[in-house]
């Protein structure tokens, strides 16, 4: 066997308290929240903590907050295992922001800065509430995206997330949304419209995108000490002339999670390690991969279950 890889979550995974227990055994992890406050200019730490609830769910501070607790996991699992170097990272969309700053590509106080501007660039890229997101479970992958096509002609759908077998997520206005949700329904799918209020990994976010690619030009990216598989066509990336084109392009391209899996597997990994906050990509691997071992690490627990095997 070759080894572990790490995957890390993305929008939707946080929660009030998230990554508490890991800061309060781990003077490392500890560190990482004091950083991160330092390099936003406010106590980011102290509203992952107490909330309230609304705070979390606005993008700018989901995002860098969702990071902050994946990375503090992380250096605490490094702290307890300093030899531990894993094959590959995995992220699902900011996830792969928590990669790049795991295996040493972006620095956590560059990261945490960017995904704040990252957050902000893709809500204000489509004006609020004329689009959104929803999930459709139960058909395959080329129907899905034949449905889009349809459902276009009444307002733009694409596929945002292939996120596993018969789970695809679309991302456009709302109009269009609602057309596909209709057909996808008529075909048997149960559909979920998502929390969100922008057409995120659409078209729709170039915008985003051109922000963005002016806020990682400013950042130094250096070369990683294990591979990171992207998010767009799940290329293994180490330099940032690989890794900085690939992420200004994925807020407006699909989300390539389950392919990115498979082409994990193909390195025949002892397993997968999920860092931060939730499961939910723990539940997608097993979707994707029955038989693989996964353990998600989001607690002193989950941790303590990680050292056992790492």
């Amino acid at each position: 066997m070759a080894g572990w890889g790490i995957m890390f979550p993305g929008q939707g995974a946080q929660y009030v308290g998230m990554g508490r227990s890991i800061l309060e055994t781990s003077a490392p992890a500890k560190a990482v929240f004091d950083e991160a406050d330092e390099a936003l200019g406010y106590r980011l730490s102290r509203v992952i903590l107490d909330g309230p609830d609304q705070a979390l769910r606005d993008t700018e501070v989901q995002q860098p907050a969702i990071l902050v607790v994946s990375i503090a996991i992380w250096t605490a699992l490094k702290a307890h295992r300093p030899d531990f170097s894993p094959v590959l990272g995995i992220g699902l969309s900011l996830g792969e922001y928590s990669a790049y700053v795991a295996s040493g590509s972006l620095s956590l106080a560059d990261a945490v800065r960017v995904t704040r501007i990252r957050g902000r660039a893709m809500q204000e890229a489509v004006p609020k509430d004329l689009g959104g997101m929803l999930a459709i479970l139960g058909l395959k992958t080329e129907v899905v995206q034949e449905l889009c096509v349809a459902a276009s002609k009444a307002g733009l759908v694409e596929p945002a997330n292939y996120n596993a077998p018969g789970q695809t997520v679309v991302s456009g206005l709302n109009r269009g949304l609602e057309v596909i949700q209709e057909e996808a329904q008529a075909l048997g799918a149960r559909t979920v419209r998502l929390s969100v209020s922008a057409p995120f990994h659409s078209s729709l976010l170039a915008p985003a995108g051109a922000v963005l690619s002016r806020a990682l030009g400013s950042v130094n990216v250096n070369h990683g000490a294990f591979p990171v598989l992207a998010n767009v066509d799940t290329e293994p990336c180490q330099d940032a002339v690989d890794i900085v084109p690939r992420l200004v392009a994925q807020v407006s391209k699909p989300v390539r999670f389950e392919q990115s899996v498979r082409r994990a597997l193909a390195y025949e990994l002892d397993g997968l390690l999920e860092l931060g906050p939730g499961r939910s990509l723990t539940s997608l691997v097993k979707k994707i991969h029955r038989p693989g071992r996964v353990v998600n690490v989001e607690d002193s627990e989950g941790l303590a279950r990680a050292l056992e095997l790492v």
